[in-house]
């Protein structure tokens, strides 16, 4: 039998393939015609409440001619403590 605990972490760790995925597909340049949007647009739904508290504590590193988001993996961290610690 499957217990709550166990659920939660499954969510968690669901909730972190999804983090990845986002991070993934912000990779490659999307045009609106691409099959992808709904995608992009869901992913941005499902992880933007996490990541922009992040954001405005930690904003993206400017390096160069372009900036890494840190707050995906500050997220991750935190939900693999937080499964660790469940």
């Amino acid at each position: 039998m499957v217990s709550g605990v166990q659920i939660v972490r499954d969510l968690i760790y669901l909730y972190m393939i999804i983090l990845i995925a986002r991070a993934l597909l912000s990779w490659f340049p999307m045009h609106a015609g691409s099959p992808l949007v709904p995608v992009v647009r869901a992913l941005d739904r499902l992880t933007e409440p996490v990541l922009y508290p992040i954001r405005r504590v930690l904003p993206p590193l400017r390096a160069g001619g372009m900036a890494i988001d840190l707050s995906i993996i500050v997220a991750i961290i935190a939900l693999e403590i937080i499964a660790s610690l469940i």
